[in-house]
């Protein structure tokens, strides 16, 4: 387990890890004074990772900008949830259970990122 903190002007790291039941070792390094004169922020790193990539992604990037951004995520879930429906409807005629049926919902999302329709 590693961690960072601010002490002073200096950023300070950590990292532990155990030596025997119940004891637990802790390391800190200094990795030097920060120069910056604004606060540190951490960022969130939920992201999608194909964004602006994919054969559809200009074509989202450009209606998201067209119709506005609530306006758009508004008609994208309802089109997830329309094909979610869809999914569902198709396993229930083939005799898929629960388990089948959640893998291919799962599997459209994997796709629709890669061809850029979360773009």
């Amino acid at each position: 387990m590693a961690a960072a903190a601010f002490t002073g002007n200096s950023l300070m790291a950590s990292s532990c890890c155990g030596r025997g039941e119940g004891s637990v070792q802790v390391k800190w390094v200094s990795l030097g004074k920060v120069r910056s004169s604004k606060p540190f922020v951490v960022k969130p790193l939920m992201k999608n990772v194909n964004e602006g990539k994919g054969l559809f992604a200009p074509v989202v990037v450009v209606v998201r900008n067209v119709v506005g951004k609530k306006t758009f995520n508004s008609l994208r879930g309802k089109a997830i949830a329309l094909h979610s429906q869809v999914i569902t409807e198709f396993c229930k005629s083939i005799g898929a259970d629960a388990k089948q049926r959640q893998g291919l919902i799962r599997l459209a999302k994997k796709n629709g990122e890669k061809l850029g329709f979360l773009a």
